[in-house]
């Protein structure tokens, strides 16, 4: 009887390294499997979501647009085309969308580096979007030449 037990007890030990060593190989296969796919897959993504830079359009006169508690921004910026585009496009629009995204901010906001960025960068995706006709990004950018609140 006791050498029953000591046998049973010597078994045990090969059938669980034999079941660790195929869920270590079969982690590690998964593991690269999902890590290569996702490279794979994250190259392709970038590559087809960064455009090429086409034309600056300049938008012609400045913008002024009223803030709140009775102060105002005088605007003007420039549209980065894609190289997709071959004729300048219609800026009317992002003159309105401008208008619509500043109108009723405060001289707070817009003072400080951090607030001018995450109001362009609102404006920004709504020109994108405006400007985005059959699946084709028109326009990529905007640059302010001018920006003064009083």
């Amino acid at each position: 009887m006791a050498d029953e037990t000591k046998d049973g007890a010597a078994e045990a030990p090969k059938k669980s390294k034999k079941m660790l060593m195929i869920i270590v190989i079969a982690a590690v296969v998964l593991i690269g499997g999902g890590a290569g796919a996702f490279f794979m897959l994250k190259g392709d993504s970038a590559e087809a979501k960064t455009p090429t830079k086409g034309t600056v359009v300049a938008i012609s006169d400045a913008l002024t647009i009223n803030l709140a508690d009775s102060h105002y921004l005088k605007l003007q910026f420039s549209l980065q085309q894609t190289a997709d585009v071959s004729e300048d496009v219609d800026t009317g629009e992002a003159i309105n969308l401008a208008i619509d995204e500043y109108t009723g901010k405060t001289v707070a906001e817009l003072s400080t580096e951090k607030g001018r960025e995450a109001v362009k960068e609102e404006l920004l995706a709504k020109i994108i979007k405006a400007y985005t006709t059959d699946g084709t990004q028109e326009v990529m950018g905007i640059y302010y030449t001018q920006f003064v609140t009083q």
